[in-house]
Order: structure tokens, then C-alpha cells, then sequence
């Protein structure tokens, strides 16, 4: 099929929720992705920071491939072998105790709400905890319960009345997050970085205050590390670098190198409120994306692949910002961390910056908000790779 009857087709029969450009992808290499017409682009979109091995990695299809010849699915009636493998590993390297396994990011922040209210109905008989603070600006899915925790009101719209006792506080802003806890608050939901949001990071006397103020309520945190977390931010967890640990955590994205899974890891205290029956997900856990997972997590916990990544970031970061001296005029702000960034545009459009890199430099980047231009190459992208996609933001600056 040519590229413009696929397009067609598309259009045709699937329910048309996104908006794309005129082009068909097709296979993948590294950092680079060639579409059905023969042309290639360097890959800083990296599938929503999904694909943090790139492209065609042979040892994510070995793993794949070996699992496939064994077994596909059988659902969690069931023991499987690759599920408490890789569940051991999160929790060996992390602050938790125990793993649920789902299919995506958005489920996993919807196990981290229905968690959250089990633990605070079971502590709490007389006087059951189950509001949740969350934070305006934030983003945590499309899903019913991830859209109601999201705080940009345009992701409501259409689709209301959203789920009830989710209340928003600003991030960085502790005395916003102090207002509205009171006893029936039952936890305080937040990105360490926020990223659809305009890449904003959180500041660490925040997040200390956070952590004491659940402390001292008896409230349970939840971190949202699905864009931030697996070595995107520069550390293997995003939390890591703040010293301060969560109840919850939710990962998702690279987790599987492409594949689709979603992880919620829990401490034993909120464990032992979940009881057989209290959540499930058919999909969860699927024997093909947890093999792989195996292999991805030891890959992107490995001490050297986290040094790389931070000495690439370093790179990146100096790169942008002489950028922002060059065009001070009409760049404001470089934002992010490890290697996840946001070129914050003044007075035009991100979108603009994207359509241009790509149809005159062919680099994909996407946006982060209307004013913010985001990098999130993989995690295995080199030096050359930065210099070429800065180098194009560089060049539509010159141009406008």
C-alpha cells in the first residue's frame, strides 16, 4: 500500500483521537526511524520516552522471541515465570515491597488510587480516609481516574463530572498542599518531574515537606515516575535524587523497551490492605512484555548505562543553554533533567518549532504545552545526535 492509501484508511476506520503529520512509519534503527516512503528521521520522541533502547535491539527481540516460543498468555488465574522475576527486580531496587503489573501507565495510576482508598478504609474503619490531593499542572493519563487527577482542566472538558474528592494543590508550593489536608485526606499525588505538564521539576524542600506533612497525617505519597522514572531523569528512579521515597510509585513507559506494560509498586504497609479480588487486570503481567522488561531493567539499572545517560545529559543541557544566551530574545527558560528537556519559547509557538525540525531537518521532537519545545531521545542516543538536534532548533531560531 502507498503511503497516502494507509493514510486513508486510517482516516477512514479508526476513531480519529490524535492529530498526525502527513507520513507513514514503518521500521527503526538505533535512534533513527525511517517511514514507508524511504525517508529517515533521528528520534527525539523515543514513543513518549517508550523506546529508551531505540530501535531493532537485538536483545529486546532475543528476549521477546524466547519468550514467544514458550508461552504468550494465560491471564493471572495462573503462575507465570517472568512476572516475580522482574517483580523482584523493582522491588531489590527500589523503596517497595510489592509489584502490580497492568498494561500501561494510566492503569497504574488508576491500582495507585483504588490502593490508596483501600488503605485508607481498612486503617481508618471509624473514619475512612479517601480524598487525594494531586497537583495542577500535572498529567497522569486519559482514563477516568487519571484524567480526574490530572490538573489541566482542558483534559476534563467533555468529559464531566470528574471523579469526586481529588483536590489540587501547586507544586512547590507546601502551604497550598497544607490548606486543603485535613482527616479525611488519604493521600497527596504528584510527578517528581512534571512533563506533559511543561517540564517542571520539584524543588527538594517540597518534596521533604510533603513526605513529613504525609508523615505526620498519616497519608500515603504517591509518586508518578511513568515519563520521569527508568533512567530518563538521570537516575535509575527520579526520587532517588530527592532522598525521599514514596508509599506508591507508578512506572510504565520504557519499562519494556516498546512493549506494553505498566508497573504500581507498593510498600508492605499498603500491601497488606490489598486483599485477592481488589483489583486485577487481564493483560497484567503478560509473560512476553515482563521477559522483556527483565532484560530492559538490567540494562537501564546498570551503574554505567546511569553514568552515560547523565554525561549525555550534562552534554545536552550545556548544549540548550548556550542556545538560550545565543537567543535570549526568544528562549526563556531550559528546563528538565537527566534526559528529558524543554526549550521554553517566548512568543512562538512550540508546535511551530516541531514542524519545522521535522519537515526542514528531519528530527522528530514534540511539545511539551504550547511554549515548550522537548527533547527525549533514547537513552542509548550519542553526542553527534544532540548536536544535530539542537543545531536544527538553532537553525529555525535563526529563521524566526
Amino acid at each position: 500500500m502507498t503511503t497516502r492509501e494507509i493514510i486513508d484508511l486510517e482516516q477512514k476506520y479508526i476513531l480519529q483521537t490524535y492529530g498526525r503529520p502527513e507520513f507513514v512509519l514503518e521500521k527503526g534503527d538505533g535512534v533513527h526511524i525511517a517511514d514507508t516512503d524511504g525517508k529517515h528521521y533521528l528520534d527525539f520522541v523515543s514513543g513518549l520516552s517508550v523506546n529508551a533502547l531505540g530501535y531493532n535491539n537485538s536483545m529486546i527481540q532475543e528476549a521477546a522471541n524466547a519468550q514467544l516460543g514458550k508461552l504468550i498468555h494465560v491471564s493471572n488465574l495462573y503462575h507465570t515465570i517472568p512476572a516475580p522475576q522482574l517483580a523482584q527486580l523493582l522491588c531489590e531496587h527500589s523503596f517497595a515491597d510489592r509489584v502490580f503489573f497492568c498494561n500501561s501507565g494510566t492503569e497504574s495510576i488508576e491500582a495507585a488510587l483504588k490502593f490508596a482508598r483501600k488503605w485508607g478504609y481498612k486503617n481508618f474503619e471509624d473514619a475512612p480516609k479517601n480524598k487525594i490531593i494531586a497537583m495542577n499542572n500535572s498529567f497522569h493519563g486519559r482514563t477516568y481516574g487519571g484524567i480526574s487527577a490530572t490538573g489541566q482542566p482542558r483534559y476534563h472538558q467533555g468529559f464531566g463530572p470528574m471523579l469526586p474528592g481529588i483536590e489540587f494543590a501547586d507544586l512547590n508550593d507546601l502551604e497550598s498542599v497544607e490548606k486543603i489536608a485535613d482527616g479525611q485526606t488519604v493521600a497527596v499525588l504528584l510527578e517528581p518531574l512534571q512533563a506533559e505538564g511543561g517540564i517542571h521539576s520539584a524543588d527538594p524542600a517540597f518534596l521533604e515537606g510533603v513526605r513529613a506533612l504525609c508523615d505526620e497525617m498519616k497519608m500515603l505519597l504517591i509518586f508518578d515516575e511513568i515519563q520521569c522514572g527508568l533512567g530518563r531523569a538521570g537516575s535509575l528512579f527520579c526520587y532517588e535524587q530527592y532522598g525521599v521515597a514514596p508509599d506508591i510509585m507508578t512506572l510504565a513507559k520504557p519499562l519494556a523497551g516498546g512493549l506494553p506494560i505498566g508497573a504500581t509498586l507498593v510498600t508492605q504497609d499498603v500491601a497488606d490492605a490489598v486483599e485477592p479480588g481488589d483489583h486485577a487486570a487481564t493483560f497484567g503481567a503478560h509473560p512476553v512484555s515482563c521477559a522483556v522488561a527483565i532484560e530492559v531493567f538490567k540494562t537501564i539499572s546498570d551503574s554505567e548505562f546511569i553514568a552515560g545517560i547523565q554525561e549525555k545529559s550534562a552534554y545536552l543541557f550545556g548544549k540548550l543553554n548556550a542556545l538560550k544566551d545565543k537567543h535570549a530574545d526568544k528562549v526563556t527558560e531550559i528546563r528538565g533533567s537527566g534526559l528529558i528537556a524543554g526549550a521554553v519559547l517566548k512568543e512562538i509557538p512550540a508546535a511551530d518549532a516541531m514542524n519545522a525540525i521535522r519537515e526542514n531537518n528531519d528530527i522528530l521532537v514534540c511539545v511539551a504545552g504550547p511554549d515548550v519545545v522537548r527533547f527525549l531521545p533514547p537513552l542509548v542516543v550519542e553526542k553527534e545526535h544532540i548536536d544535530q538536534a539542537v543545531n536544527a532548533l538553532d537553525e529555525f531560531l535563526n529563521a524566526n
